[in-house]
């Protein structure tokens, strides 16, 4: 901090301080996370607020792999201040709705809801439906790892409507039409929206599979209900010996309970043809699925 923190110049000046902007200083080796290493940009006025990228990180929002590249600081300010200009610092001007910029984990930022209708206006439509997916999904307590959305579709709608003039808004209300609860990651919705665009029917998220004896057995990424098809990506987490013996259990309860599994891997959602729609249609009609 600067001297308006009340630290002298002298120490401001130390080797074991880095100057990451002006009026910001960071020991060495600082490896704080989240909302903790970017509060001082919010806390050295009280115009600034973090935005776009930014915000979405700390609300541990998925990003796309292109707008995961993107490390530069969103701030923003409301019309009438000056444009916050920093190093590494991408400064936005932005007019805020009550209730559109909360504190979260010390830091005062767009709400879910608000982050990602301003991704819009760096995003494409499959960038926004991965965010969009990431803020409103939810697990129920019958789930290894409940989860409670940040926001909901009911939520982005309005969001939409309020701000009909923005840039990217386009985009936003075409996005609103492709979000589902459910999905935990990017290559979950990637593979949702390659399989519903070559013409498949469109799977079910958030299914649970439910043992004889009243306990859940299965919670398949994505599931055909009727034809008893379960779709599992396997990420980076896959390749350890445990996981492995995991998905091995897996794959025979599926089998057990009468379900056929599919095993998606990053490769598979690739290219302009993504191997997994073939590996999909494959199962699909095996099950006696045809295409109208």
């Amino acid at each position: 901090m600067s001297d308006k923190a009340g630290i002298t110049r002298t120490r401001t000046a130390a080797r074991d301080l880095a100057t990451v902007s002006r009026g910001v200083r960071v020991p060495l080796g600082f490896e704080a996370q989240g909302g903790a290493a970017l509060r001082a940009y919010t806390e050295l006025d009280c115009s600034s607020a973090l935005t776009h990228i930014s915000a979405a990180r700390v609300w541990r929002t998925a990003l796309a792999w292109r707008l995961e590249d993107d490390w530069r600081i969103h701030l923003s300010r409301r019309p009438g201040f000056s444009m916050p200009r920093r190093v590494n610092v991408v400064g936005h001007l932005l007019t805020f709705l009550p209730g559109e910029l909360v504190e979260y984990d010390g830091v005062r930022l767009t709400s879910p809801a608000r982050t990602w209708l301003d991704l819009a206006s760096m995003a494409g439509v499959d960038e926004l439906v991965i965010a969009g997916d990431s803020l409103v999904c939810s697990h129920g307590p019958e789930f290894p790892a409940p989860r409670e959305p940040l926001c909901t579709v009911a939520d982005l709608r309005p969001m939409v409507s309020k701000h009909a003039g923005v840039r990217g808004v386009r985009a936003a209300r075409a996005a609103l039409e492709l979000i589902r609860v459910g999905a935990d990651s990017q290559p979950e919705t990637s593979m949702r929206l390659a399989l519903v665009r070559a013409g498949l029917p469109e799977p079910k998220l958030n299914h649970v599979l439910w043992g004889v004896h009243g306990a859940p057995v299965l919670w398949p990424d994505a599931a055909y209900l009727e034809w008893r098809i379960s779709i599992q990506y396997d990420g980076a987490g896959h390749g350890g010996p445990e996981q492995y013996l995991r998905d091995i259990r897996r794959d025979s309860a599926t089998r057990e309970y009468g379900w056929l599994e599919v095993r998606v891997s990053k490769d598979d959602l690739a290219g302009d043809r993504p191997a997994v729609v073939r590996k999909v249609r494959a199962a699909l009609e095996s099950r006696g699925w045809r295409a109208r």
